[in-house]
């Protein structure tokens, strides 16, 4: 049988969900940090929205941390992480509504086969322009139709960011339950 802990089940969520989180933050921050390497290897200005989702996932992963070695020290305010995991929850969701507005209109599926359509042999004659001059900017909806695997990883990050949105959505619930639990005052016990 496994034991809950001092916070019971509500408290073994909480952790569970913490632990889904880094790995999830982790995994766009290796995705996004990789494009971004790629885009600077050839002397490119990385994209902003690349930048953008590095710059929350790596504060976010951060908070993540403290706030699991706090909960496991039993030192964590409740309060004060509800409130920061719905900061969280707001910059995750304009991280996942950026990085999908070109993508959602986007099939893989289709980018690399013989019945791409002219504008996708435009896509790539830009990519290559933007390639062979030194010091500009990547275009965001430009990068992610590169290559198959491109469009796979930042539909990657897009799902990951969604599901983030729904982990600290229930991480903030689940904090403001524990603090409402330590503001309960304990019975007094009765002695015989």
């Amino acid at each position: 049988m496994v034991m809950a802990g001092p916070n019971g089940a509500l408290g073994s969520t909480f952790k569970i969900v913490r632990i889904l989180q880094a790995l999830s933050l982790i995994a766009i921050i290796g995705m996004a940090a990789y494009f971004v390497s790629q885009m600077v290897s050839h002397n490119n200005a990385p994209s902003n929205v690349l930048v953008g989702t590095l710059s929350v996932t790596c504060i976010a992963v951060l908070y993540c941390a403290i706030t699991y070695i706090l909960y496991i020290d039993n030192i964590l305010p409740f309060l004060i992480t509800t409130g920061m995991d719905g900061m969280l929850l707001v910059a995750l969701v304009v991280v996942a509504v950026v990085v999908s507005k070109p993508l959602s209109y986007l099939d893989c599926q289709i980018i690399g086969s013989s019945s791409v359509s002219e504008s996708t042999y435009q896509l790539g004659l830009e990519l290559k322009k933007s390639f062979n001059k030194e010091g500009t900017e990547i275009k965001y909806s430009n990068w992610i139709g590169a290559s198959k695997v491109t469009c796979y990883e930042m539909k990657a990050i897009w799902g990951l960011s969604i599901a983030l949105c729904i982990l600290f959505a229930f991480s903030a619930i689940c904090s403001v339950c524990l603090w409402r639990r330590s503001k309960v005052i304990a019975p007094k016990s009765v002695e015989a």
